[in-house]
């Protein structure tokens, strides 16, 4: 009793000390982690810097100078002729120039950065919900192998109990050498799919485990949720995913950028009006002051075609997002149906895949009672055992699919959680 005693509690410590995983804790561990959050996090960055470089004209221009010049040769008319003196000079100035109208090309720009910085985080959530799905598919698919691996577990003890049980009706004379031998090679294929299975489990754990950042240990236990998730509103979502897609919000603030840029380029052929001041104090063999205060306009006259040409190009940018926003939606659209109608099928998959492991589990049983006896064959046992076999693996890579689907749906609904 005590031997049973000591093995209970080993098992109990065991079971304490295997790690536990839950799905929020990946999503936490690879947002904070992950090169690509951080790359596009700077980027973000950037793009503010560049509103701000942008703002900068709006502010006055302050400019100081100053030059020296050792040597410096003057001519200066004396009695009739030219008379040359070589003397050192040197000058101070300092200037101002503060934008008074400009044809909105500033504000403009402005506009188009600020755009650009919301493509910007609009990306930065992009990633987010694309790694989001990522990982919520690699812990499915580690479920789905843990499962799995359940289910090729027993399905190798079973063979290994029917080849005992084959030895020993070959020895009673009931069974021919053929028999155990069959099921001998039905065992072997067993354990070589029991490998596949814990192969692919190590798989779908290591991509995890680079997504996350850390290592994940083979004996960690994966939290489920529910069991089979579901998706509501299925009616309106098409119209949910067109609204929230965030790759669509960021081709309609691209189409936005270009408009502003195309109609920043246009006034350029106004010019702008700026006020200036400006003031230079000069040493150069007699010392005096300079100073002006005014208003300059500057109007471009002719350019050689560059205005025309960039506002050309700017036009073109601004087709060609919309255009690109059209293409977009069109594949958002068959991928939304697409899912659908996957979803839709997948669902009578299960209905399917559970009523035939209730009516192969009955017939795995009568077939194998049968055998005991020996009135049933190794080829109706094993056919009974694989048909089970397959049913169950079947309704688990159905629910894992339909999961897929709606992780899928989540993510073009730009889901981040």
């Amino acid at each position: 009793m005590s031997k049973f005693l000591f093995l209970y509690f080993y098992i109990f410590v065991l079971i304490l000390s295997a790690q536990a995983l839950t799905l929020d804790e990946c999503i936490d561990e690879t947002l904070k982690n992950h090169p690509d959050i951080k790359k596009l996090t700077l980027n973000v960055a950037q793009s503010k810097s560049f509103v701000d470089i942008a703002k900068a004209d709006y502010m006055p221009q302050i400019n100081v100078g100053a030059q020296y010049n050792p040597h410096n040769t003057f001519v200066m008319p004396q009695n009739g002729q030219f008379k040359t003196i070589n003397d050192d000079n040197w000058q101070v100035d300092a200037s101002i120039n503060q934008k008074i109208y400009d044809f909105s090309k500033t504000s403009l720009t402005i506009k188009a950065y600020e755009k650009n910085e919301n493509i910007a985080n609009i990306s930065l959530s992009d990633t987010k919900a694309l790694l989001v799905y990522s990982v919520k598919n690699q812990y499915n698919l580690a479920l789905l192998q843990t499962k799995a691996l359940e289910s090729r577990e027993k399905d190798l003890q079973t063979k290994r109990e029917l080849h005992k049980q084959a030895q020993a009706l070959v020895r009673e004379g009931l069974k021919t050498e053929a028999d155990a031998t069959t099921i001998l090679s039905a065992l072997y294929i067993a354990e070589d799919n029991l490998a596949v299975a814990k192969a692919d489990l190590h798989k779908a754990l290591t991509t995890l485990s680079l997504y996350m950042g850390r290592k994940i240990n083979f004996d960690t236990v994966l939290a489920e949720g529910t069991e089979l998730q579901k998706i509501q509103n299925e009616d309106s979502l098409l119209e949910n995913v067109l609204a929230k897609n965030l790759s669509l919000k960021s081709s309609l603030e691209e189409i936005d950028k270009n408009s502003f840029i195309y109609d920043a380029t246009k006034a350029q052929n106004y010019g702008s009006i700026d006020a200036i001041a400006s003031y230079t104090h000069q040493n150069s063999l007699n010392e005096y002051d300079v100073s002006l205060v005014g208003v300059s306009v500057k109007i471009p006259i002719y350019t050689g075609g560059r205005i025309s040409a960039q506002t050309e190009q700017a036009r073109l940018s601004k087709e060609s997002a919309k255009e690109s926003y059209n293409s977009k939606k069109l594949l958002i659209q068959e991928e939304v149906e697409s899912l659908i109608i996957d979803l839709q099928r997948y669902k009578h998959t299960i209905k399917a895949k559970e009523s035939l492991i209730e009516s192969s589990k009955a017939s795995k049983e009568i077939v194998e009672a049968r055998y005991k006896e020996g009135l049933s064959t190794y080829i109706e046992i094993l056919d009974a055992a694989s048909t089970h076999l397959y049913a169950e693996l079947g309704l688990i890579e159905a629910k894992f699919a339909i999961n897929k689907i709606i992780n899928q749906l989540e993510y073009l609904q730009g889901e981040t959680k």
